[in-house]
This record gives C-alpha cells, structure tokens and sequence, in this order.
C-alpha cells in the first residue's frame, strides 16, 4: 500500500473519559500495560505500508506529542515520508482552533497537497483493533467508490453506546444509504469506524469546497450532505474492535484483554508498536499472589492482584487486595488497602487501611497524583 498516505484525528475533547482526559487526548491513553490507544491504528497504517501519516493533534495533545516523538518506534523517522504532528496554530486567518474534523484537514491542507500518493486513509486514533488495510484499498477500487467507510455489526456493545457513533444503512451492494450521526435512538447496529479511504484529489476538493462554504465537519457536511452525489460504500470489519470513548467502553476494553483469545487477536497476530521503555522485571514476592492479570516491568507485587491490569512501576504492599482494577504507571497501593472496580491515574497513592470500591459498570476513577 505504498500508494496510499494516513490521517489520523485525535479529537477534541472528550468529557466522557472523566479524569483520565484531563491531562490527555482520548488518542493518548494508556491501554493493556504499556499501549497508549493510538499505537493500534498507527501499527495497523505502518503494518499495511504505509509510511507517510499525519497526526492531527487539538485538545491537550502534550501527552500525545510526547509519546510520538519523532516516530521512531514505529520506523516512522525517515527522510522522505514519516510521522508528521499537527498540533493547532493561530494564524490571521485561523483562530488557532479547529472547528470541526473537515476545518482540522482543510488547515493542514499543505500536507495533502505536497504527498503524492493517489489514497489517503482517514481514521480516529482512540480505537482498539488489529487490521490491516489491503482489502479495503481493494473494495475501494472494485466499487469504483469515491469513499469507503469501514463499518461493524455492534452487536457486542451495549446499544447505548451506538448513541455515540455513526450508523450506517446499506443496500445490498454495500452503498450507503443512510447515516445517522450519533442517533439517540441507533435503527440498525452496524456502526462506522471512523475509517474512511478516498482519492487525494478528491479530498481536497471537497475540502476546499466545503470550508469555502462554512461547513467544517467531514461526517456531517460531507458524507451526509453529499450522501446521494458520491458513490459512498462500506466495508465490513469482523474483528475485534473497542472504542476508548467512554469510561465504561475504555474498561470494558482493558478487562477484555485479560481473555487469552483477546488478547491473541488484538496482540498476537500482527506487530503493536509502542514507546519502548527500559525496567526492570516484575518483582513478587513469596506472600504475593498474582491471578489473571497483566502485570508490567518495574512492578512490585507483595499482596493480592486478580483480575486486573497493572502498567509500569506500580506496587502493591503486603496485605493489599487489589481486584477487577486498572493501575496506571507508578502508583502506589499501600499496606492493608482494597480495590475493587478501580481505575487509577499514574502516580497514585492509595494510603494504608483504605477501601475504595466501584461498580463493574461504573468504575471509581482516581485522577493523576492524588493521595487518598
């Protein structure tokens, strides 16, 4: 797929994630140990060969710049092509602030227009999933579409969260005939992806055209609007896919890994690319008891861990019980304490003697260096 170029959108801000995206974009949290979201559909554009791929950073995207560095992680630092960042800028034509997913490309139009691949693969980048994308490039070109939008039957998430995705209504060739954004009530389950294939040329021209008339989202002013003028088809994925849009979807997706046919699928099959960091292995300890749970290097592991995720440099003390939980990198959980339902920010300290218990359908969330 060397004739084919990436974008990948972080979003804006997302208040559903609560705590864990205030310091961070959706794109930028951690997953399953030691990912952040966005190494999944970066390590699926560079598995398919794609080599020139722009991130579109706005809303906190420290966190994210800081994990992708220079790409090199993903052998994205090259001379010609890589990984580009486009965090957003004032100008004195632009506020500095994008006003939608179709302004966010229209302002990074240069990047479109100096490639020189025929394809632009366009997706979000907080979305769990393992693919590559030669047979989409194939259907593209088979149905003569002018944009294929990759889609799933979401009959294993609750229907609640479709209220949070595009819905897709296709014919019996796969043209799309009707797309609902974020309906609240959803009248069919097949949910778009948020990937969509189309002609370089074309997309800048549509851009071009939609901005010029004051439209600034690319679902809304152009997949809907522009429904009945363009071929638009899908392609369906079967995989396993999870998006981190909500608190409950983001530990929905952590507890899955913990399923060895999961976690074969989603890491097992193709090449998940990440920031590599040097510790040293897990430590147990002989009274430490440790069942179904990924541990990571640098942890210290002298209670109970079940059923949990643990991420780089975290300790759990002698008499601590710690089940059904996600522990971000360097937290500390002391002497005598439980978790159950938990999600902890990094660098926290849960003190001696203390008790905290969610819901497996409403976890407690602790936020970034908080002491409890």
């Amino acid at each position: 797929m060397k004739n084919v170029m990436g974008i990948i959108m972080s979003g804006g801000r997302n208040t559903k994630l609560k705590e864990l995206s205030t310091m961070r974009s959706s794109p930028a949290v951690p997953v399953g140990g030691k990912y952040r979201a966005i190494d999944f559909i970066l390590s699926n554009m560079v598995n398919s060969g794609i080599t020139n791929i722009g991130v579109i950073a706005q809303y906190n995207y420290r966190s994210l710049m800081d994990h992708l560095g220079s790409g090199k992680e993903w052998d994205l630092d090259r001379k010609t092509d890589g990984l580009f960042l486009f965090p957003p800028f004032l100008s004195d034509e632009g506020s500095g602030w994008y006003r939608g997913t179709a302004d966010a490309m229209y302002n990074n139009l240069t990047f479109l227009k100096r490639s020189n691949e025929e394809y632009v693969l366009i997706s979000q980048g907080n979305c769990i999933f393992t693919t590559t994308f030669d047979d989409m490039l194939n259907a593209h070109k088979e149905n003569e579409a002018d944009i294929t939008v990759a889609y799933r039957e979401m009959n294993d998430i609750p229907i609640e969260e479709l209220s949070n995705m595009g819905v897709m209504q296709l014919d019996s060739s796969s043209r799309l005939i009707d797309f609902q954004e974020k309906p609240m009530h959803p009248n069919t389950l097949n949910g778009s992806l948020g990937i969509y294939m189309i002609r370089r040329e074309l997309l800048i021209a549509l851009l071009e055209e939609s901005v010029a008339h004051g439209y600034y989202d690319f679902v809304l002013d152009i997949i809907i609007k522009m429904l009945h003028k363009l071929k638009i088809y899908g392609y369906k994925y079967n995989g396993y896919w999870r998006s981190m849009s909500t608190i409950q979807m983001y530990y929905k997706c952590n507890m899955e890994l913990l399923n060895p046919v999961v976690n074969n699928e989603l890491l097992g099959k193709l090449k998940i690319y990440t920031k590599v960091k040097d510790e040293a292995p897990a430590k147990y300890n002989e009274e430490a008891e440790v069942k179904n749970s990924i541990i990571a290097d640098g942890c210290i592991i002298e209670g109970i861990v079940e059923n949990s995720v643990l991420f780089r440099g975290v300790t759990v003390k002698r008499g601590a019980v710690v089940k059904d939980s996600i522990i971000m990198q360097g937290s500390i959980v002391e002497e005598n304490s439980a978790l159950n339902y938990a999600i902890l920010d990094k660098n926290v300290l849960l003190s001696k003697n203390r008790c905290l218990k969610g819901e497996k359908t409403w976890p407690i969330i602790i936020g970034k260096n908080v002491i409890v």
